[in-house]
């Protein structure tokens, strides 16, 4: 066999190769897309009641419920703590690329972010908050496997930049519908901070949230927090909700 004849039978092998290559890979940047798109209320409101039951050893569980109230066309939500009584009243507000914190005993406003945690539970701010994952994070790894019943997509996701919760991520994607079924956080460090499983979803109109989740702190071990989800609704929300003066007026 002559050189050009091995030349053009070793192209034809490459371009055979890339795209069987290209026809098995996923398409990350849709997935991640579908995600969100699956998980978000583009021009609608959203609002429910959670429940978070905190568990940690030696104690006795903590229970809040608190209700959000969600816009994510401009990326704004209220949580608003309704139980324990002694805590009634306090409240998350993110608006304008800030989160607050108010406390009605004080009266005032203190700064805080997405990665606070929720009445010292495992939970954060960003677990009620819209989903982001195409605007802050790409791709850097992945791997076909299952989980439980389900096939998934394994996925390594790493932040595009430093106004997210963890810098690191990994997540189990469903492979018939994008919805993630387990979710590890991780530090700059590549430490593993905390696992989320999302055992069970429910469909508010034709969007996917979890409707329970459990939290485990994989630095404090055996610390762990369930919440649940009742009460979803897409009725539109007043604009005066969104605003520092609800929180203090609803506790008026």
């Amino acid at each position: 066999m002559n050189t050009k004849r091995l030349a053009a039978l070793f192209a034809l092998c490459l371009l055979t190769a890339f795209a069987t290559y290209s026809s098995d890979t996923p398409d990350f940047d849709r997935i991640l897309t579908q995600i969100d798109e699956l998980g978000n209320f583009s021009g609608r409101d959203f609002s429910c009641v959670y429940t978070i039951v905190s568990e940690k050893p030696g104690e006795e569980k903590s229970v809040t419920q608190a209700r959000v109230f969600r816009r994510d066309e401009t990326d704004q939500f209220v949580l608003l703590i309704l139980q324990p009584q002694v805590q009634r009243g306090q409240g998350y507000l993110k608006a304008d690329e800030n989160v607050w914190f108010y406390d009605p005993q004080s009266r005032k406003f203190e700064k805080s972010t997405l990665r606070e945690n929720v009445q010292d539970s495992d939970a954060q701010n960003s677990d009620f908050n819209r989903n982001s994952l195409a605007q802050d994070y790409e791709v850097t790894a992945w791997e076909s496997g299952t989980l439980g019943q389900f096939p998934v997509y394994i996925l390594d996701l790493k932040a595009k930049h430093q106004n997210v919760s963890y810098d690191r991520m990994k997540i189990w994607v469903r492979q018939d519908i994008s919805i993630v079924l387990k979710e590890e956080n991780y530090s700059v460090s590549n430490r593993l901070m905390r696992t989320a499983l999302y055992p069970k979803y429910t469909v508010v109109e034709d969007k996917y949230l979890p409707s329970s989740a459990l939290i485990i702190d994989e630095l404090n071990k055996g610390e762990r927090t369930q919440f649940s989800m009742k009460d979803a609704t897409t009725a539109p929300i007043p604009d005066y909700v969104f605003t520092k003066a609800y929180l203090e007026r609803v506790n008026s």
